[in-house]
């Protein structure tokens, strides 16, 4: 499956962050996390060489993805290190509820000076924040 949407062109000088790999032991499952706990859209899921997957899945309203595979030694990290990746929301009570909606754990709200986490983790211990900074609602 690939997404229909262009990707938006490249300013010059910008370095945009696109892919961050998280380590999962089970791809499958993984895979039903991050899509129907968090929401997450499904972009690839292909297996282009013998023993190799590659599953693509990007947050609603995020230009950055993330991507689960086996099979690629570039991208082999330890099971479940990946830690404090940040989903920033508009509002962080309604996303937390969401969430917690569709299945998936997630801590309480905590006021840190003005800035406001929630924290929770995949399957595999990878560790999320859902962040929310007032000033930049809309």
């Amino acid at each position: 499956m690939t997404d229909s949407q262009p990707a938006p062109p490249v300013p010059p000088g910008a370095f945009l962050l696109e892919l961050v790999p998280v380590p999962v032991s089970d791809i499958d499952r993984a895979k039903e996390f991050y899509t129907e706990r968090l929401g997450f859209r499904l972009d690839v899921d292909v297996r282009p060489a013998e023993g190799v997957r590659i599953v693509q899945l990007t947050p609603p309203g995020s230009a950055c993805s993330i991507t689960l595979t086996t099979g690629l030694a570039s991208l082999d990290m330890p099971v479940g290190t990946l830690r404090g990746l940040h989903l920033v929301v508009a509002d962080i009570e309604e996303a937390r509820a969401a969430l917690i909606a569709r299945g998936a754990e997630v801590g309480p709200v905590e006021d840190m000076g003005g800035v406001y986490y929630a924290a929770f983790s995949d399957p595999d211990g990878n560790t999320w924040t859902l962040q929310h900074m007032p000033w930049r609602t809309s």
